[in-house]
């Protein structure tokens, strides 16, 4: 029982701890005498991993089209690897979220390194700010914005040239041996 437990705990801790990847898939409803070439329909998805991002598809493909899993197939499903992510850029993403009063649409930039890390800032934010939870946010769209582009502050606050990160009020560390709880002279912090 408490091995069970404690497994169970590792396995949580693990899905804590996933990142977003993101995914292509291609799928489309089984061919029939009637329809012997059926339209493909491709979608690029936001999961931790290849059965959750399959599952999403059906989710949205089912919404969009009258094709569930019952009746279709999908054809090829690929994990996105972003070429750079040594270059901060802006990334704008629209979505929708359901909080406890409705549903909402919302426009959202960040600055990040890939995609998928820019998507993991969406959950984490939206997780903190509204009390959003994962399975109830749909990502609608996702582009990587100009810096000229940019409407958010806490974006366009990065894209100063001449941009400093002073360290203000910085205490020193002091030795135990000549720490007190009382000094006659208040410490310099500024340097």
């Amino acid at each position: 029982v408490v091995e069970r437990i404690t497994r169970l705990v590792h396995h949580r801790r693990e899905l804590a701890r996933m990142t977003v990847k993101s995914f292509q898939i291609l799928g489309r409803m089984k061919p029939s005498e009637k329809d012997p070439e059926p339209k493909v329909y491709r979608m690029k998805l936001f999961a931790k991993n290849d059965v959750c991002a399959k599952s999403k598809f059906w989710y949205f493909i089912s919404k969009l089209r009258r094709v569930k899993k019952a009746n279709g197939q999908i054809l090829t499903c690929h994990e996105l690897h972003e070429k750079n992510t040594r270059v901060v850029k802006n990334y704008g993403v629209w979505l929708r979220y359901e909080s406890r009063t409705g549903t909402h649409n919302m426009y959202k930039e960040y600055r990040e390194l890939s995609m998928n890390s820019a998507i993991q800032a969406v959950y984490n934010d939206l997780a903190g700010r509204n009390r959003a939870r994962p399975r109830g946010i749909q990502i609608i769209r996702t582009v990587e914005v100009k810096p000229a582009s940019c409407k958010r502050n806490n974006v366009t606050q990065f894209h100063d040239s001449k941009i400093k990160f002073p360290l203000v009020h910085r205490v020193p560390l002091v030795e135990k041996k000549f720490k007190s709880t009382f000094k006659a002279n208040r410490p310099s912090t500024f340097y």
